[in-house]
């Protein structure tokens, strides 16, 4: 039966499955485990185990294979393929060699049985196999080449529990390929299943390069030229030089590298002639792919670089791409992370035909980047990819390899005392030890940061609503602008409603509001960017709204994202209300009016501000479409009051007879952060108590005896007293007033800030 190839999918690359639709199967009387023989064009043949298909391809004709069966069967995506049942005898025995810079000792035959035990190998075949550890697999999911010296009985077997392993004393280098039909090659180093999260651009990055060299009919049935160059840009380790990789690899192409520093020459022209001389090489052995790296560093926008030889090479590489000489079959991939600059006569049709952002992944693309670098791991059971995924936002391909590859070394560490390091040649027996737990995957979160957030990242907070006493409306109001938003996408569709752009939390000092920002982050799930005010002003003119663009830029390119700005007052303030900072205030206003309701839309990005001088903010942040929710954050009643005592003492060692109604009616005026100072007041007198009345020998035995009393919380109410007086309430009051009936008067200077004076 004839069966269009597909890629498989991440997870189940690597072990020597087909995934065949149901259809096709019961067609040709095939079961789950079953064998089969695929032939490509060229009577180039693999055998791969039979496993159902995805429910996507049902009734499509399709066979999913990875990359290592592909190139077996000498077929690329979407060629067809011959597909038979194979009779396959179980292995009595099988000797394999190993590579020959590979020092294990001992009996590897039972981890090489695990490894490969269902599949199918024939003489002559390299299979790649995972160890876990040898100079070879120091990478995480590095896989280290097998050859099958000799097969018992001979032709093609499948490995069984009871299969005899034995292994050859001649390296793999040496055994020769083995009988006719199947193929001698090394396994690809980069298929299309090593890449995680990156579909759509793949799929892209395929019809531009693929499509004109396996039919350039296509093209010349449509009258037009081919594509002729591709530019990859985005933030860097989100997988863009691996997908040039993976694309060569597929269509067996000509690949060469171009690294911009290599070419640069101090002699008049040279730098010139090496790019002249790659291109030439690349038109004799089309077709052929000349992938560019970091292109931003041999060609800079000609008006703004300083150097002679710069300018040279643009010209030199315009030419090249796109001049009078035909170029043939030759594409131009180009990898950048500064796409801004680059030459714009590069970024034209004819040249980079087309600019595919890759950017950073989202929950999805981080589990099958995780599912990829796990899959030659010995990962233990309880290890929830899902969670993992969740929880590492902003996080790119290149760091949850780091992530992998940190959980592995912790394993790594666990078994270092067992193993002999002056030895030549390591333990088997150590080696089927090695395993991935929970733990060690959790070390290695801890020290790792996401790259694309790295100039603004903050962990994300790990406080909750719980932490927050009192406050309901507050927290109730938070969770429609910003939680739902971001949780019920389909019902804000729906109803086409937009969500709110901004909040601004106002309120005495002390009442809570930088803890709200943080528990919203938490709760919502997703990257938290905290802006200080002050720390985004700049002395250099220009430099200040470079910094809110900046801020602005991330929080989109890491969405969903939550701007946390503090004291917003400081950098917000009124414009034309003079001033000595040079108009540096005005424009970061303009600056946030423009990022907050320009012309670029803010997806998934809402910012949080928070002051306590809402009277000073220009009015222009204060309209809806940008700060459009105020919250008032008042000062707590009594049953928040006595919720806050409940937050503050949930942990402490309290004695019996404690009345926290009591505290909490004697607290009139108390905000958030005064109650905390009262409990923090309280347990310090008890331990200084303790601590003057105890000899120091016995304290640790007696520690466990420390109570805190009503007296300590009566000493703390004498110490600490109410910070928001009767007058400050009312003037807060009054702003809620005006921002609640959202008349004309409201940013009215004279009337706002005459509640201040």
């Amino acid at each position: 039966m004839k069966l269009t190839v597909k890629p498989l999918k991440q997870k189940d690359a690597g072990r020597g499955l087909a995934a065949i639709d149901r259809a096709a199967m019961s067609e040709m009387d095939l079961e789950n485990g079953d064998y089969i023989v695929l032939e490509g064009k060229q009577g180039q043949r693999a055998v791969a185990r039979v496993w159902p298909g995805y429910p996507e391809d049902e009734a499509n004709g399709i066979v999913r294979i990875d990359g290592q069966l592909r190139q077996e069967a000498g077929v690329g995506i979407d060629d067809s393929v011959t597909v038979e049942k194979a009779d396959v005898k179980p292995a009595t025995a099988i000797t394999v060699a190993l590579p020959q810079n590979l020092r294990v000792r001992g009996n590897v035959g039972p981890m090489i049985r695990n490894n490969l035990s269902g599949q199918a190998v024939t003489q002559g075949q390299t299979v790649p196999v995972s160890f876990g550890l040898g100079p070879l697999s120091s990478m995480s999911g590095q896989k280290i080449p097998l050859k099958i010296a000799e097969t018992d009985p001979s032709g093609t077997v499948v490995v069984t529990d009871s299969t005899d392993i034995q292994v050859s004393e001649k390296p793999a280098e040496q055994i020769r390929g083995g009988e006719e039909g199947t193929s001698d090659r090394e396994s690809p180093d980069v298929a299309y299943e090593d890449i995680g999260g990156l579909d759509d651009e793949l799929e892209q990055v395929r019809e531009m390069i693929e499509l004109p060299m396996r039919h350039p009919e296509l093209f010349q049935q449509l009258g037009i030229e081919p594509p002729k160059g591709v530019l990859l840009h985005g933030p860097p380790g989100t997988g863009k030089t691996l997908m040039a990789k993976a694309v060569a690899n597929e269509i067996d192409a000509y690949f060469t590298t171009i690294s911009g520093p290599e070419i640069m020459s101090k002699y008049y022209g040279e730098s010139e002639e090496q790019l002249r001389e790659i291109f030439e090489e690349a038109e004799e052995q089309a077709p052929a792919i000349v992938f560019i790296d970091e292109i931003d560093s041999i060609a800079p926008k000609r008006g703004e670089t300083q150097g002679d030889v710069e300018r040279r090479v643009v010209a030199q590489l315009l030419s090249l791409m796109d001049g009078l000489e035909e170029r043939g079959q030759v594409i131009v991939i180009g990898a950048t992370n500064r796409v801004d600059a680059i030459d714009p006569a590069l970024r034209r049709g004819g040249r980079f035909d087309r600019e595919i952002e890759i950017g950073v992944p989202d929950k999805e693309g981080r589990k099958e980047i995780l599912q990829v670098h796990t899959r030659g791991m010995p990962v233990a059971d309880d290890i929830d990819l899902d969670g993992y995924a969740e929880s590492t936002h902003g996080f790119v391909g290149a760091d949850l390899e780091q992530l992998t590859k940190e959980g592995a070394m912790n394993a790594l560490r666990r078994i270092r005392p067992e193993l002999d390091l002056e030895s030549d040649e390591i333990d088997a027996e150590v080696l089927e030890k090695l395993e991935v737990t929970e733990d060690d995957f959790r070390d290695a979160m801890k020290g790792i940061e996401p790259s694309a957030l790295r100039e603004v990242f903050v962990e994300v907070p790990d406080v909750t609503w719980d932490s927050v006493g009192g406050l309901e409306d507050t927290k109730e109001r938070l969770r429609e602008t910003i939680q739902w938003p971001l949780e019920y996408t389909e019902v804000f569709e729906s109803m086409d409603l937009e969500a709110a752009k901004g909040v601004l939390l106002y309120g005495p000092p002390g009442t809570g509001k930088t803890l709200l920002a943080k528990a919203v982050a938490n709760e919502a799930q997703s990257n938290f960017i905290s802006v200080k005010g002050p720390e985004l002003l700049n002395k250099f003119v220009g430099e200040s709204e470079k910094g809110v663009r900046e801020v602005f830029s991330k929080a989109r390119e890491n969405a969903p994202t939550v701007v946390f700005f503090d004291e917003i007052d400081s950098i917000a303030g009124e414009r034309g209300s003079g001033g000595f900072d040079s108009g540096v205030g005005e424009r970061v206003v303009s600056q946030l009016l423009t990022e907050l309701d320009g012309i670029e839309e803010m997806e998934d990005v809402v910012v949080v501000a928070t002051t306590n001088r809402p009277d000073l903010i220009d009015d222009a942040l204060l309209r809806p479409g940008r700060l459009d929710r105020h919250v008032h954050v008042p000062v707590p009643d009594e049953a928040a009051r006595r919720a806050i005592f409940g937050v503050h003492t949930r942990d402490k060692p309290l004695a019996e007879g404690i009345d926290l109604d009591s505290l909490a009616r004697r607290t009139e005026g108390y905000v958030g952060a005064d109650i905390e100072a009262v409990c923090r007041e309280a347990s310090m007198a008890a331990t200084r108590e303790f601590i003057n009345n105890v000899d120091p020998e016995d304290i640790g035995d007696s520690v466990s005896n420390v109570r805190v009393t009503m007296d300590h919380f009566e000493h703390a109410l004498d110490e600490v007293g109410p910070s928001v007086t009767e007058e400050t309430r009312e003037r807060y009051d009054e702003i809620e007033q005006r921002f609640d009936t959202a008349e004309p008067s409201l940013g009215d200077d004279e009337k706002v800030s005459r509640t201040f004076q």
